[in-house]
């Protein structure tokens, strides 16, 4: 494995922090339209392969999708690539359980 685990509020504190998060959101067209995450660039897992010019060079690409599976294979083929990547720990449904959470 060549790519780290990030935690949904890692990720949620960097942008409380002002930091630039650049978050790729691997998902169907369909599952983003149902719920999206607040930030970042819906490239299909299907299609990133011919879209990798797309993502910002230098800059550290946190990976999510549902729940976890399909980032963190783009995940792993980013890193290998010569990205520095980084998989959302449980995507969307761990981001969504936080934002429950924290509203309560």
């Amino acid at each position: 494995m060549s790519y780290t685990e990030v935690e949904p509020d890692e990720i949620r504190a960097r942008l409380a922090r002002g930091e630039d998060v650049f978050l790729l959101d691997v998902r169907e067209p369909d599952e983003v339209a149902e719920w999206a995450y607040p930030i970042g660039i819906n490239i299909p897992l299907g299609q990133l392969g011919e879209r990798l010019n797309e993502l910002p060079e230098g800059k550290t690409i946190v990976v999510a999708c549902h729940a976890g599976g399909r980032s963190a294979a783009a995940a792993n083929a980013l890193s290998e690539a010569g990205w520095t990547a980084e998989n959302l720990s449980g995507g969307a449904i761990a981001w969504q359980a936080l934002e429950a959470s924290t509203e309560e």
